[in-house]
Order: structure tokens, then C-alpha cells, then sequence
């Protein structure tokens, strides 16, 4: 047999390629292994002085500003302690050094020091000491307590009194830096920590300019989009919009905002994709429920309740609504029905100025038009040159042409650059200068996209288009593991994608993403497969064409792959649902509405054809599988609030060993 079962969890297994799956290990167990090449922050403290007090405290108010921290209960059992420390703290951009009673008396918080403060001698690396219950003064002269811990490490070191030399320097040279005394407990803890988060905030934004990195013709917008949403005005609500065509930045904009402003509030929640989540969910209720847990940081909360909608008016939020395109959306998410706190700012983008105007004021629409053209020269040249300035200067004529038959549009400036970043001769550039001609995006953007798919090998078209129509959003590995199931070869696949800007990998969730014009140029690729009939297309994701496959009975060997919301065939009838005329079918994905608790349910049949690799079916509706299904190549089985109660009914006497 060419697969193995390796999983049959029907009842409590979650989606093992959702963007939940991003944790490294499991809920009750703290002890994970990091898997960030670079963090943000890494804390340096004494555990039996403060893992429990303000540092928990501080972790937990920089993670609620998705700041990547790193803290030493995330290391491996068994993993050794000081080299994995030692490591992290080379990968922060910042350190935080908690400086307590005890601090002196352990080598390990020592050592971390020492090589914080290397870091900062060698990379520039800044360092904010937080002085808890204990004064800068003690810590510079190695005082009280301090005095105490050195008497100790001098017996303990004799030999090595370098080191203990080293040490008191290290801690006079911190305790000299600009940092916060809370020696003698002046306010409260709390705003002591929302101080030091701010601080953190603002330092990370100006040393790194992470938010402006590689982006090109952006500021302008940001600051008059930062000067509509007035943050310094008191008013109860300001919503801003911004309106402007597919892949022209409307996105890239309201992230920036977004990432530079979201310290300034209370709360605040990036809503991306509203239109696609809204299709591919259970609508706006989804989205409601995800709003309400990223502003109140509690689950199954329901706008429907007093006390809900009271909390929410007392919250001062940043919210962006990312791609609104209908005004029930508009209502639902941001209406008059929802109240939030006063200073709170809501944006808004869409393709459709007509979805905005019933909510947000005209003079607060801000209209995104295409780069200037030497920001669009920049961009192209960015991406089809990278780091190669001398072919950047004998190829620009033919870069200054490409660009002006390209238009204005990032995304396709983006697309085209690594485009013809793997052109290795003049020859080959006019080539596909050529090509680009005869497809000039201004007419139409999927062509110029296409240009880049068209360019791929059969295994990264593959795996192009099965993330076009199944896995976008959904956690890297997660996605690799289910193409291998495929027969894909993932990691080099995908490595490719990214490097043609055909996909991304979100750096903080490890989510595969897409832009949704890309999307649909690959969705579009495969409904020209045959536009007449579904049955004839090697992918199924349109509910409506898989009911009617379903409900003719119509499947061919032609479809590899399907992905169907049940819920939505709720009304449409369906009793049967064969499968097993379409021989090579190797995966098979079907969702329901866990939400509501409702599953629309077979009264007939269900066939499975043979060919099944992986069969993920949320709330499967009968009591076995089906007894001619001999699942010999499954690799992965998931039955989550299935009716299941035996695998099947009958002996299998074709169920491999």
C-alpha cells in the first residue's frame, strides 16, 4: 500500500491545516520550542522574584501588541538552558533586563547580561532595564542585596575572578542606562508596565522601521490617513475609508496604519479578508464572534448581550475592516448598532465606494491611486534586481519600458519584477518584455499575473493552485503536510512561489498568504478548464458546481481534489452524495456549520472512491463509513463532531494491515 492511516480522531482532532494550528505544543503544556528566526523582545529576569508577578504581567502586554517575546519558559524539557538563551537574545531586537533583589544571585541572569549587553556593543541591540524593588544605585555599587550575592560568588568563583570582575562591570554599565525605577513603588504596576510597553513600542517602530521595510511610495498615505483618523481628537468615533481598485495597496496601507497606531489603544483587531471570510464562513456571525474575542479577549461572546455591547462602549479600539464589499457587512460590523469607546478610530477599505458612504463621511474617504513613476520604477527595480545594481544600470531602458507597460499597480509591479529577475540575458528579458506587451495589465491584471504561472513547472503549478483554491490562510506546515499527501513536492514549491511573488508567508502566524487577485487568477484558471461542465475540472471548490456534480451524479476521474461548505446545501436537498465515479479522487474537504450546530444530513447514500489520501469532514452525518470504501492509500483521516460510532458495518476484508 502506498499510505498509511496515521490519524482516526473523530470527535476532539481540530483542522490540522487552520491557522489555529500555529502553536508548537499543546494548551496545558508551556513548554514549547520557539520557532521565530527573530524576535522582538527578549526578557531577562529572575524567576523565584518575578515570573509570577510583572514579568508574567509584562509578557502577557506585549504579546496583546503582537509583539514577539521571548521568555525562557518557552524552552524544550531537556533542552539545554543556556545556550537556547543565549541564542534568543542574538535574535531580539530589543532587551528587557528586570533587575530584582535576587537578580545578582544567579549566573544564568549574569550571563544573559553579559551577552545583552555584547549584543548592544556589537549590534547596536537596545537595552531597557526595568528596576524592580531594588535601586539603580545598589545594582551600579553592588549594594545591599547585591553586596550580598557577590560576597557568595566570590567564594564560589576563587579561581575565576575575571568573571566576577566581568559581572560587577556589566551590572554598573546597565544600571547607567536609561531605563524605569520602580524602586520605591510609586504608582501602580500597571501603569508602570503600559509605560514600558509604550516605550518598547515606540522604540521598535524607529529603530527598525519595520513598518516602511521594502515598502516603496507609501509614507504619503500613511501620514493623510493618520491625519483623517485625528487620534489626539476626543470625538467618540471616527471611521475613515479607504476606497481604491484590487492590488493597489488599499491592504499594505491599512496594515502600517494599523501596526504604527494600534499601541495608542486599548484594544484593537485587524479583520483581513472580510469579503472572502465572509463567503467561506458562516458569514457575519464569524466574523462578529472574531471581532469580540480580539477586542475583549474572551470567546463565544455575542453582540445580542447588554453587558457585551456595554464593554464595548467603554473600550477605546482600533479596528481595520479589511475588504468590506456590501453594506451588511458594513452594518453588521460597524453600524449604529455597535458602540465602541470614546478616541476609538475604525478603517475601512473596499473596492466600492458605494459600500462606504452609508457609514463613513465623504471628506473621510481616502482614495488610493497608483505609484508615482519613479516609485514605480523603484518597486519594479526592487524586486527584478534586488541586490544587483550593476545589471540594474545596464538593464534600466528595458526596466523604464516593462514599467510603463505595466501601469501603476504594486501588485503587478511586485509580480513582474520577479518576473524577470530570473531573465539571466538581455535576450531573454526582451523576450519576456515581449510577452508582457501582448498582455498589458492596464487591459487586464490576470494576464500579466498568468505570465508569472505560466512560467512554473507542473509540481509548483500544482501546489499554486491548490493554495489558490483550498489553503490559503492556512499554517505553513499544515499546508506542506497536506500537499505531500498530494503527491507534491511542498518545501521547494513553495520556496519558489514566494520567490515569484506569488505567495507569502505571514511572519508572524506562519500563514500561507495570497493576494485575493492572485487567488482569483488561479481559481480562474481552473474553471477554464472546461467552463460548461464542473465534473470536467481536476479541482472543486464552488459549492454550488460540487452540489450539482453530487446531485447528477455526474463526477468523472478528471477531479483530484474538492473543498465544500455542507451547510450551504442545506436547502438545495441533497440525499445522496456519490463520490466513487471520480477514481482519482485523493482529497476531499467538507465544512459545516459548527457554529450554529446545525449539519445538513444525507437521507440516502454516501460513496467513497478508493483513491482517498485525505478526508477531512466536519460533522460527518452517518452512523459508519461506507462499507465498498477500502481506504488502502488514506494517509490522514479527521472526523470532527461526527455521528460515527463504528468505522464500518461490515467486515473489510480489503483493509490493509
Amino acid at each position: 500500500m502506498e499510505g498509511i492511516i496515521t490519524l482516526l480522531q473523530m470527535c476532539c482532532r481540530s483542522l490540522p491545516f487552520s491557522s489555529s494550528d500555529s502553536a508548537a505544543g499543546d494548551a496545558d503544556n508551556v513548554y514549547v520550542t520557539p520557532y521565530q528566526e527573530k524576535y522582538d523582545v527578549f526578557i531577562s529576569f529572575r524567576g523565584e522574584d518575578t515570573r509570577l508577578g510583572i514579568t508574567s504581567h509584562l509578557h502577557a502586554a506585549l504579546l496583546q501588541k503582537k509583539i514577539q517575546t521571548y521568555i525562557d519558559y518557552r524552552l524544550k524539557r531537556g533542552q539545554e538552558i543556556k545556550p537556547a538563551l543565549l541564542e534568543a537574545i542574538k535574535k531580539s531586537t530589543l532587551s528587557v533586563i528586570v533587575f530584582s533583589k535576587n537578580y545578582a544571585s544567579s549566573t544564568w541572569c549574569l550571563e544573559e547580561l553579559g551577552q545583552i549587553l555584547e549584543c548592544k556593543e556589537r549590534n547596536g541591540q537596545m537595552v531597557i532595564p526595568v528596576f524592580y524593588d531594588i535601586s539603580p544605585s545598589d545594582i551600579r555599587n553592588q549594594l545591599g542585596s547585591y553586596a550580598i550575592a557577590f560576597a557568595g560568588l566570590e567564594k564560589r568563583f576563587k579561581g575565576s575572578m575575571d568573571k566576577v570582575h566581568k559581572w560587577r562591570k556589566d551590572l554598573t554599565t546597565a544600571a547607567n542606562l536609561s531605563g524605569f525605577d520602580y524602586s520605591d513603588k510609586s504608582g501602580t504596576e500597571a501603569d508602570l508596565i503600559k509605560k514600558v510597553v509604550d516605550h518598547i513600542w515606540t522604540e521598535l517602530i524607529c529603530e527598525s522601521s519595520c513598518i516602511l521595510e521594502g515598502l516603496v511610495g507609501i509614507k504619503s498615505g500613511i501620514d493623510q490617513i493618520e491625519s483623517l483618523l485625528d487620534i489626539h481628537s476626543q470625538d467618540a468615533c471616527i471611521t475613515v475609508g479607504i476606497w481604491g481598485m484590487g492590488g493597489i495597496g488599499k491592504t499594505t496601507l491599512s496594515e502600517a496604519v494599523f501596526h504604527r497606531l494600534s499601541y495608542k489603544f486599548e484594544a484593537s483587531c485587524f479583520l483581513k479578508s472580510v469579503r472572502e471570510n465572509s463567503e467561506q464562513t458562516n458569514g457575519p456571525d464569524h466574523l462578529e464572534k472574531t471581532l469580540l474575542k480580539e477586542i475583549l479577549r474572551e470567546e463565544g461572546l455575542s453582540i445580542g448581550s447588554k453587558f457585551v455591547r456595554e464593554r464595548l462602549s467603554r473600550t477605546k479600539v482600533l479596528i481595520v475592516f479589511d475588504d468590506l464589499s456590501d453594506s451588511m457587512q458594513m452594518e453588521r460590523l460597524a453600524g449604529n448598532r455597535i458602540r465602541y469607546g470614546t478616541g476609538s478610530r475604525i478603517i475601512i477599505t473596499s473596492r466600492d465606494r458605494r459600500t462606504l458612504r452609508p457609514t463613513v463621511e465623504e471628506d473621510k474617504i481616502y482614495e488610493v491611486e497608483g505609484l508615482k513613476p519613479d516609485d514605480a520604477l523603484e518597486l519594479f527595480c526592487s524586486r527584478a534586481f534586488k541586490n544587483n545594481s550593476t545589471r540594474g544600470t545596464e538593464y534600466m531602458e528595458l526596466a523604464e519600458m516593462a514599467v510603463d507597460s505595466a501601469g501603476r499597480l504594486p501588485l503587478a509591479l511586485i509580480v513582474m519584477g520577479s518576473l524577470f529577475f530570473n531573465c539571466n540575458s538581455k535576450e531573454h528579458w526582451e523576450e519576456e518584455f515581449n510577452k508582457l506587451k501582448r498582455s498589458p495589465c492596464c487591459k487586464d491584471i490576470h494576464k500579466v499575473l498568468r505570465l508569472s504561472y505560466d512560467g512554473l513547472d507542473t509540481n509548483e503549478m500544482d501546489i499554486f493552485l491548490d493554495i489558490a483554491c483550498y489553503l490559503k490562510g492556512n499554517h505553513v506546515d499544515g499546508v506542506k503536510r497536506m500537499l505531500a499527501t498530494r503527491g507534491f513536492d511542498a518545501p521547494p514549491g513553495i520556496r519558489i512561489l514566494v520567490d515569484k511573488s506569488l505567495i507569502s508567508i505571514d511572519s508572524t502566524e506562519k500563514t500561507i498568504e495570497m493576494h485575493d487577485l492572485i487567488q482569483e487568477m488561479g481559481r480562474k484558471i481552473v474553471h477554464e478548464q472546461c467552463i460548461d461542465n464542473p465534473s470536467e475540472r481536476n479541482r472543486l471548490f464552488n459549492d454550488e458546481h460540487v452540489y450539482h456534480v453530487l446531485q447528477r451524479n455526474t463526477g468523472t476521474p478528471i477531479v483530484q481534489a474538492i473543498l465544500v461548505n455542507w451547510f450551504k446545501m442545506e436547502n438545495l436537498q441533497l440525499k445522496c452524495a456519490h463520490f466513487r465515479k471520480m477514481s482519482n479522487l485523493k482529497m476531499l474537504i467538507v465544512f459545516n456549520s459548527e457554529e450554529c450546530g446545525t449539519y445538513c444530513k444525507l437521507t440516502a447514500s454516501l460513496d467513497l472512491p478508493d483513491s482517498l489520501r485525505y478526508l477531512y469532514w466536519l460533522g460527518y452525518p452517518l452512523k459508519s463509513l461506507p462499507s465498498n470504501f477500502s481506504p488502502q492509500d488514506l494517509v490522514e483521516l479527521h472526523m470532527r463532531k461526527s455521528q460515527v460510532n463504528k468505522l464500518w458495518n461490515e467486515d473489510q476484508v480489503h483493509m490493509p494491515i
